[in-house]
């Protein structure tokens, strides 16, 4: 069975299935989700407005069997934070029980001419629409539990929090793991929001006895999957009891904080003197003590690096998870707050409410530089969410994030690009991911264009961080991987074995054509990556945005920033030269 395309039409609760057409059949994944929503969605519709779309697609080896670390979920749509076209990926249980039920995407589009909510629930019969007001208000914790006790076969579950009930732009989706816990998010660029505007509370996606995926040349695809999972399970940052499984992705603490890339205090220091007690060491340290949680977790079935991590509370019992490295960062070292627990507690609302991790906690210290609270006052932080959860005229303004929250407070140093905030390197002593920042379609978005990989982790090479040559190009070639890896349905942990080991590379594009039924040779993975960017390029340049949109801020080229005492030096013909080759 070729896989088909579910759209719902919220304005009339109709559904359909629908042939994929030829032009979209090359794609999957973030590929899928972007060529979507440039052919379907007026790059100037308001995000909010009924004809802007959620579109959401497994990856091209989701749903295979034992394709490794394989159950990434790309959603996509316009951003209400950025106002341009965005793809956020999360795991959980959602991309493979979407991509065994034989389906390539979802499109979700329309809103509820009664203006209510609704919940979908999903399986190899169709679409069942159900009115959602006896879950309105609640939390994804509350949420989840709900469907499990209602549904059978521990289905997938997509939904949204309080926050994204109210369009707030720092909404994100949330989708359950395996122990049903919502620590999974398609968090960046406000995307709950454009669920929540379509009237959908939340997608329920049981699996039982879909078609699953058909896989073109079988021999091909095992000859790839045995490559690449021998390279993750060999190389020192993806192996069993490597770096990613004994501590996580925050493993990245100290080192970024070593390498005074760490932004501290609202991006006015590079350094945080607590950052060791919110690491990954210590989450490792903590969950041997309390004698509960864990690390070594996977997010989604099938995941053999187990980068994520169960965070216990004071008696030992399983609190939250996941405290990766952005989060821990976002909520520590940025508000300048050392104590773990607490920012476990925040992210923990987070979780709950529908938010974006990396935007509440720079939103966080936003409002702590306007003077509104002084940097390390963990209380005052974590009240703040009952300010949210209250949805009061400040718990509003903090859900629409940094902008939004900096004009309200008079605060000049606003760490954003495209309005949205950076995540957890500071791009004046780590230059390429500036020009990520700077130049993606995304905003500013590490997993845009990871070239932390060579610049601090040496993968593929040390390159060195604080050096503006050759930044330009190195930063094209990981958003073009990227792009192509968000395809696929893999981890994008995977390019850390397949950049510094060949069989990897070659059986990451050896599964990916076994499942098209193509030749590995027809497979070009940054050719098609640069693809993918150019569509997405193309949508924001008719959503009006021009080079000037491809900046940091104005107060990284004047506050040097310790330990190291520098600036943003990248000129600006250097960053529009990123994407010349469009033109």
């Amino acid at each position: 069975m070729s896989k088909q395309i579910l759209r719902i039409n919220m304005a009339d609760l109709s559904y359909k299935y629908e042939k994929v057409p030829k032009k979209w059949s090359k794609w999957a994944g973030r590929g899928l989700t972007s060529t979507i929503v440039a052919e379907e969605v007026e790059p100037t519709c308001h995000p909010l407005g009924p004809n802007n779309k959620l579109v959401i697609a497994p990856g091209w080896v989701s749903g295979t069997p034992a394709a490794p670390s394989s159950g990434r979920t790309s959603f996509g749509g316009k951003s209400p934070l950025t106002g341009g076209i965005k793809e956020s990926n999360s795991g959980g249980l959602s991309s493979q029980k979407i991509a065994k039920l034989g389906l390539a995407a979802i499109i979700i589009e329309g809103t509820p001419k009664d203006e209510k909510w609704y919940t979908l629930f999903l399986n190899k019969d169709g679409v069942k629409f159900e009115s959602a007001d006896d879950i309105l208000g609640k939390g994804m914790y509350q949420v989840d539990e709900i469907f499990w006790k209602k549904y059978p076969n521990e289905p997938a579950i997509i939904g949204i929090g309080p926050v994204g009930e109210k369009k707030l732009s720092n909404a994100g989706i949330s989708i359950n793991d395996p122990e049903n816990k919502p620590g999974r998010y398609a968090a960046r660029g406000g995307l709950g929001a454009v669920m929540g505007a379509r009237g959908v509370k939340a997608l329920i996606v049981d699996d039982t006895d879909g078609p699953g995926v058909d896989i073109a040349d079988m021999d091909l695809f095992k000859a790839g999957r045995k490559k690449l999972t021998d390279a993750i399970m060999s190389h020192d940052l993806t192996k069993p009891g490597g770096g990613l499984n004994l501590y996580g992705t925050n493993v990245l603490m100290n080192i970024v904080n070593e390498a005074g890339g760490l932004p501290t205090r609202n991006f006015s220091a590079g350094q945080f003197e607590g950052a060791a007690k919110i690491s990954g060491e210590m989450i490792a340290e903590m969950v041997e003590k309390r004698g509960g949680g864990m690390t070594g977790h996977g997010c989604h079935p099938g995941c053999v690096i187990k980068c994520s991590n169960i965070y216990p509370d004071e008696e030992g019992n399983d609190f939250v998870s996941c405290v990766e490295y952005e989060s821990a960062w976002a909520f520590g070292a940025n508000c300048g707050i050392d104590d773990l627990d607490y920012v476990a507690k925040m992210i923990r609302e987070c979780n709950d409410l529908g938010l974006d991790t990396i935007e509440a906690g720079n939103t966080v210290a936003v409002y702590m530089d306007g003077g509104a609270l002084e940097f390390g006052d963990k209380e005052g932080a974590l009240s703040l969410f009952d300010e949210i959860r209250k949805m009061s005229p400040l718990g509003r303004i903090l859900g629409q994030g940094v902008e939004a929250t900096a004009k309200a407070f008079g605060v000049h140093r606003v760490p954003t690009v495209k309005g949205q905030s950076m995540p957890a390197y500071e791009p004046r002593a780590i230059k390429g991911i500036g020009v990520t920042y700077a130049t993606t379609p995304m905003g500013a978005d590490h997993t845009a264009g990871y070239t932390i990989a060579p610049e601090i982790a040496g993968v593929s090479g040390k390159v060195d961080p604080l050096t503006d040559e050759g930044k330009a190009d190195l930063s094209l070639t990981f958003q073009a991987a990227t792009a192509f890896i968000d395809s696929t349905g893999y981890c994008l942990f995977i390019a850390f074995p397949i950049l510094d080991i060949e069989t990897g590379f070659a059986g990451m594009v050896e599964s990916v054509a076994g499942v098209m039924g193509l030749k590995a040779d027809d497979v070009d993975a940054i050719a098609m990556g640069k693809e993918v960017l150019k569509i997405e390029r193309e949508f924001n340049t008719r959503a009006g945005f021009t080079s000037a949109d491809d900046r940091l801020p104005e107060f990284m080229r004047y506050e040097k920033l310790p330990p190291h005492d520098v600036v943003w030096t990248m000129p600006d013909e250097d960053l529009d030269k990123v994407y010349s080759w469009i033109d």
